[in-house]
């Protein structure tokens, strides 16, 4: 259950009231809301006359859910905007990692080139194994700033766990949670008491609800900013490195109300099938993009098979602008 508080109680008034039925508060300067669990479907009358609207949810999907805001949440990253009513279509590129300032200075020059706005690259990379390249660190994360800096772009990295969660936050503008840290309550917590943007990516063993219920810890803290990014599952399958489930894009659209984006190069895992998969899902009018690309993706020290090299990204670039004008969306 969800409850918008009347304006003009105290905070003191709604912190009793949270406490009093085992709820979480959420307060900013317009409004006090707080947030039950689903199983919670009435209030006593004593409370209700503190609330000016409630609403009824049949599952922890709540604060995400349709049923409780029906339009997609827009989402403002510094000076563009996705969701909402924007019709736009973020796409977000670079490398798996950064691995040289040469080397993110040349993906840097591919968005310029192209148009676009958004750069990614790892610093803290959670590799399968303890031998694999595990990222620059703090000092990529200080390469990145500087490219913003020089070219304006917006960065994203993923946080890896807690221990370095406030640097990201501090050299990025969109955090991202990736796959295997879904689950970790520390960063959902830590980046749910800030206001910039998070992407969240789903688990490749995690059910829908679980996924949502992930960006539920982020909004119950407090952040309206979060953005879903399917990156593929587990399945059975062993011919591609995971199964995207566009299905579960569908089912996210209809019923939740955060941006989607969707990142191909995971869910392939083999660069040549990238571009059809990314078709595919310009297709289906979502909110964004992840792709990685590479100035040469052989010497990549992770993730080679999967990143495009500059070449390969420009011609799926161009092949995506017909089917965005088909479906009424604007690449940005």
């Amino acid at each position: 259950m969800i409850l918008h508080l009347n304006n003009n109680i105290s905070l003191k008034t709604a912190i009793d009231i949270s406490e009093n039925i085992e709820g979480k508060l959420i307060f900013n300067d317009l409004n006090k809301i707080i947030i039950t669990s689903s199983k919670v479907k009435k209030v006593s009358n004593e409370i209700k006359k503190y609330v000016s609207d409630e609403f009824i949810l049949d599952s922890d999907i709540q604060l995400s859910s349709r049923n409780y805001i029906k339009e997609t949440r827009k989402v403002k990253i510094n000076n563009i905007e996705i969701g909402g009513d924007t019709r736009n279509t973020l796409m977000i590129t670079g490398p798996c990692s950064i691995e040289s300032r040469n080397q993110i200075k040349e993906c840097a020059q591919l968005l310029k080139e192209i148009g676009l706005t958004t750069l990614r690259a790892g610093c803290f990379k959670p590799r399968t194994s303890p031998y694999s390249f595990q990222g620059l660190g703090l000092e990529g994360l200080k390469m990145l700033s500087d490219i913003r800096d020089e070219f304006g772009f917006n960065i994203i990295s993923e946080v890896k766990d807690a221990s370095h969660v406030h640097d990201v936050i501090k050299y990025t503008d969109i955090i991202q949670i990736g796959a295997k840290a879904m689950y970790d309550h520390g960063i959902l917590r830590e980046t749910g008491q800030q206001e910039k943007p998070v992407l969240l990516k789903r688990g490749f063993g995690s059910n829908l609800q679980e996924f949502v219920q992930a960006a539920e810890f982020i909004l119950s803290e407090g952040n309206p900013n979060v953005i879903l990014c399917e990156r593929g599952i587990r399945t059975f399958e062993t011919k591609t490195r995971f199964t995207l489930d566009l299905c579960g894009v569908s089912y996210l659209k209809e019923y939740t109300n955060l941006p989607i984006i969707l990142d191909t190069s995971h869910a392939m895992g083999y660069s040549y099938g990238v571009p059809d998969l990314t078709r595919a899902c310009v297709a289906m009018g979502i909110d964004g993009l992840l792709i990685e690309s590479h100035p040469n993706p052989q010497e990549a020290k992770s993730d080679a098979s999967q990143q495009l090299d500059f070449k390969e990204f420009k011609e799926m670039y161009e092949s995506l602008l017909p089917i965005c004008e088909a479906v009424n969306r604007k690449i940005i």
